[in-house]
């Protein structure tokens, strides 16, 4: 009878550890398909076959595989095939992940003067807070949040509030309240989410949404604008040199994904 009962425990534990293999085999080929294609790519550009190695990144950037490397080499590709504007749209997305990439913020120097690329003006606060990234201020946020929420529940409770307990809960929700007005500043500056880059030639800001308007200003690809609003295939931006226009929708992309 023992035996009879044992047998359906086995059998479940047997359904249970080909799972988790069928799991972690799904998973581990889940990892391993975007770095060969990454791999793949690698090779093109290192063979000199730039367009091959472009299409290859990109088809990796379209599946959510995001990373620094990934944008700083799709940089290099689109700078050694001559796309000057979309080399610095690339190096842009890498630094909005990383702002300490060493490597990728000295290509970014060079394709600039290259292209002659205007850059916006950012705001003395953006200047101050570049020192650290997006995700550094949410993660300081979300620490900074809970740890003040343990000790305001510690002093709610607390038979004797300590002094120490106050002021942990104090400067906890002092430091969030910092990092989240440093998102906030981030978000809505000339380098945050609204800002894009110019990827074709030819592009002029103009006064209205047509080609006849009068010219506000040329914008060279790699040029950067920040976006305001759009209307049809038009996007209205701050633009370099504190001015404003209207410029082709099709003629920049946003540097956020």
């Amino acid at each position: 009878m023992r035996v009879c009962f044992l047998r359906p425990a086995i059998r479940f534990i047997e359904r249970s550890v080909y799972s988790a293999i069928i799991c972690a085999f799904l998973i581990a080929s889940a990892f391993a398909q975007p770095a060969a294609q990454f791999a793949k790519a690698n090779q093109e550009y290192g063979g000199g076959h730039f367009k091959e190695a472009i299409d290859a990144y990109e088809g990796l950037v379209r599946s959510g595989e995001w990373s620094v490397n990934l944008f700083y080499d799709l940089g290099n590709a689109y700078f050694r095939a001559g796309d000057l504007g979309r080399a610095i749209l690339n190096y842009e997305r890498a630094l909005a992940l990383d702002p300490r990439h060493p490597e990728t913020e000295a290509n970014l120097r060079i394709v600039r003067d290259e292209a002659r690329a205007l850059e916006l003006t950012p705001s003395a606060p953006e200047r101050f807070l570049t020192f650290a990234s997006l995700n550094n201020y949410a993660i300081a946020a979300a620490t900074a949040f809970w740890v003040g929420v343990f000790c305001l529940a510690a002093l709610i409770f607390a038979r004797r509030r300590s002094r120490g307990t106050v002021a942990v809960a104090i400067l906890s929700l002092a430091i969030f309240a910092l990092a989240m007005a440093a998102i906030s500043w981030i978000n809505n500056g000339n380098k945050g989410r609204a800002l894009a880059i110019v990827t074709s030639d030819g592009v002029e800001a103009r006064l209205a949404t047509a080609d006849t308007a009068n010219s506000v200003l040329a914008l060279p690809p790699g040029s950067e604008i920040r976006i305001l609003s759009r209307r049809g295939d038009w996007i209205y931006g701050a633009l370099p040199n504190n001015l404003r226009g209207w410029i082709p929708a099709k003629g920049a992309e946003q540097v956020r994904l």
